[in-house]
């Protein structure tokens, strides 16, 4: 079994993979569409994704503001986690994901990749940094809660 990580844009969804052991995430793939509201051909993706890598449970990172307050994107967000659920059968964990976009891009920066190529990773960077640190989370947690 893995752990499967999305960051949930407008436009796009960030999927990474965790190892078999719960210790590294990898960015797989960026899933675009182009239409916000067009989710079947996504949906559909991910549950191709969920069998090929035998995934068992799902982290979504959550947009939140600064103050840690939801706004709109955030709903669309849980929305977007019930469809996502209900469609897979898997729980659906959320991650806080402030700073996960800058910090993706940072690294990308710091890697020497050109600005105009940073925006076709950025998604999938950004959802290894939702499942890496929940995986680090989840790794510090005593045993008998990660057994419940």
């Amino acid at each position: 079994m893995r752990i499967m990580g999305l960051d949930f844009g407008s436009k796009t969804v960030g999927v990474a993979i965790s190892d078999p052991l719960f210790i590294t995430a990898q960015g797989i793939e960026i899933i675009r569409r182009k239409e916000e509201n067009k989710l079947r051909r996504t949906l559909a993706r991910i549950e191709e994704l969920i069998m090929e890598y035998e995934v068992g449970e799902i982290v979504l990172g959550l947009p939140l503001y600064m103050d840690a307050s939801e706004g709109g994107r955030a709903l669309l967000t849980r929305e977007f986690a019930d469809k996502l659920s209900r469609r897979t059968g898997l729980p659906v964990h959320f991650r806080d994901e402030r700073l996960t976009t800058v910090a993706a891009d940072r690294a990308m920066e710091e890697a020497g990749i050109r600005r105009e190529e940073r925006k076709e990773h950025v998604d999938r960077l950004a959802a290894v940094f939702i499942l890496q640190g929940y995986l680090d989370e989840r790794a510090r947690r005593p045993l008998e809660e990660t057994e419940n």
